[in-house]
């Protein structure tokens, strides 16, 4: 969107919102409701811009993140990954002289996440191999630069930081493990990039299903809901955790106290909830670009089960769920479908939600170990 159509449409959305608190008969109301909504408005149109009020830095992250790698034993670097454009893709990397000559496991992190939710998962893995895992372009520490609005170009811009992060390090071929979107992510990538692949490891993949329009007759959707939908639909997924400001931190943990259950072996206090506080209110990028990418309810706007065929059927696919997701594993069939030629494994992890490799660490370990061992 370019800086015209930017201020053209929050000027008609100023004069609407205006003349709506106007005609209540209350303007020094309308007047101070309007100074709110429009600083709220200019906060979504001028993503660079971070509310002072939000009580986090750069600095911050990294110490949280600190904190969440901190029990880790193993010796591994940290360091950024020059990638186009003076972007930056945070890496971290474990590779001991005994493993360095196997296949690397390439870490792909989903939406609103960071290489520090792989706390469990990176040691136990990396006794085998080498291990990386880095923050997707615009997440976490990595450079968050303006994505494109179009979703095919969104997707192409992670695919080739990627590939150039692959082509910096020095890696030849890779096993990639994605959860969520970064499963999604490896797909695509895997689709141009087939002989940088060995394997692809999909951890409750988002984005391969085409949208399914249920509409129930006898349960229509209130207009009321719909018109939520519609005033919010203009705005980044986790704009509302911004808006908080201070109160952010403690709505995380109050909303999502199962992060500190889920890493309750390595933390008894706030350490998770903090770091995934610290990484979801920094300047939207990534999640711009998921945004792009997103269509009505969640739906992929370029669903990945489309493009399927398109995937070298050389390339073996693991696709991993947990028992407990809410997430819809009916993709998973889908794709061993469509490869009859090639090697489709389906695994469910009991009693494991959608972070499987968090809910069931040493089982997830152990698995995504026992598949690696067909690659070399």
């Amino acid at each position: 969107m370019d800086q015209n159509s930017k201020f053209s449409s929050e000027g008609l959305l100023h004069r609407i919102v205006k003349r709506a608190l106007s005609v209540t008969g209350l303007p020094s109301l309308a007047s101070g409701i309007w100074s709110y909504v429009d600083n709220t408005i200019r906060w979504y149109w001028i993503p660079d811009w971070l509310p002072s009020w939000c009580p986090t830095s750069q600095s911050q992250l990294m110490a949280a993140e600190d904190r969440m790698l901190s029990c880790i034993r193993s010796a591994f670097t940290k360091e950024f990954v020059p990638v186009s454009c003076g972007n930056m893709l945070w890496t971290l990397a474990f590779c001991s002289d005994v493993v360095k000559d196997k296949t690397p496991i390439v870490l792909l992190h989903g939406f609103g996440g960071g290489v520090g939710l792989w706390a469990q998962n990176v040691e136990a893995l990396s006794q085998d191999r080498p291990v990386y895992a880095l923050d997707l372009l615009g997440f976490g520490q990595s450079t968050r630069p303006v994505f494109s609005t179009d979703p095919l170009e969104a997707e192409a811009q992670f695919v080739e930081s990627i590939e150039q992060w692959r082509a910096k390090v020095g890696v030849e071929s890779m096993i990639i493990l994605g959860h969520n979107l970064g499963g999604f992510l490896a797909v695509s990538y895997a689709i141009k990039y087939p002989a940088r692949v060995k394997h692809l490891v999909l951890v409750e993949p988002w984005g391969f299903p085409e949208v399914q329009e249920t509409v129930e007759a006898d349960r229509p959707i209130p207009v009321w809901i719909k018109a939520l939908g519609a005033m919010f639909s203009p705005f980044n997924p986790l704009a509302g955790l911004r808006l908080v400001g201070p109160l952010g931190p403690t709505l995380v943990q109050t909303l999502r106290p199962d992060f500190k259950k889920k890493f309750s072996s390595m933390f008894s206090d706030n350490t998770v909830s903090e770091y995934i506080y610290h990484l979801n209110v920094q300047s939207p990028s990534g999640e711009t670009a998921f945004k792009s990418m997103t269509g009505s309810c969640g739906w992929a706007k370029r669903p990945m089960l489309q493009r399927l065929d398109q995937l070298h059927p050389d390339i073996p696919i693991s696709i991993i769920y947990g028992s407990r997701s809410s997430i819809d594993s009916t993709s998973a069939a889908s794709i061993k479908e469509m490869r009859t030629n090639s090697h489709v494994e389906i695994i469910t992890m009991r009693g494991a939600g959608h972070y499987v490799f968090a809910d069931q660490p040493y089982d997830f370990n152990n698995k995504v170990l026992q598949v690696c061992e067909k690659v070399d």
